[in-house]
């Protein structure tokens, strides 16, 4: 605003004081406008499909059928009959109210057999209870030691996890 514009349109106030009232209130109602805009966001993340987008996009199958994942266990060598002892030792053995003594499994059908000792107290890690053990297997041909760790939630089954194997001299 120039100075004769300001006298013309604020003619009670003093000179220099009216072009500074409008100039402020020119700046305060600038401020206003631009800060009332930016209580939209700038950006949307809306998706906008089109029919040939929808076609592309397949459905997730809930089931597939495929070959699952086969679980961990002490070695690949074990049968389902050997695993399944060893399960129900390490289970045993793992367990949090136990004695933290060692469980043995055999399986007279396949000569193999082994043991579970848990080397440590059980902890809590990511919501679930776990416990270190090293585990022995036994073959007709050689012997193997089996270190790790098995958690579970409260009322499931054992998961192996971090498994490390070594043969026995």
């Amino acid at each position: 605003m120039r100075r004769r514009d300001c006298k013309a349109s604020f003619p009670a106030a003093p000179g220099r004081n009216a072009c500074r009232a409008a100039a402020t209130a020119a700046s305060v109602a600038g401020l206003i406008l631009t800060l009332c805009g930016c209580g939209q966001p700038l950006i949307t993340f809306q998706s906008e499909t089109t029919p040939k987008a929808e076609a592309a996009v397949l459905p997730e199958p809930t089931v597939t059928g495929s070959i699952s994942k086969r679980p961990a266990s002490f070695g690949a060598d074990l049968g389902e009959e050997d695993w399944r002892r060893a399960r129900a030792a390490l289970g045993v053995a793992l367990d949090p109210q136990g004695n933290g003594r060692p469980v043995k499994w055999d399986n007279p059908e396949t000569s193999l057999r082994g043991s579970v000792n848990p080397t440590g107290l059980p902890y809590v890690s990511n919501d679930e209870i776990c416990r270190d053990f090293l585990a022995t297997v036994i073959t007709p041909e050689t012997s193997r030691f089996v270190r790790g760790t098995g958690c579970k939630l409260s009322g499931g089954s054992w998961e192996l996890k971090r498994l490390r194997t070594s043969r026995a001299g």
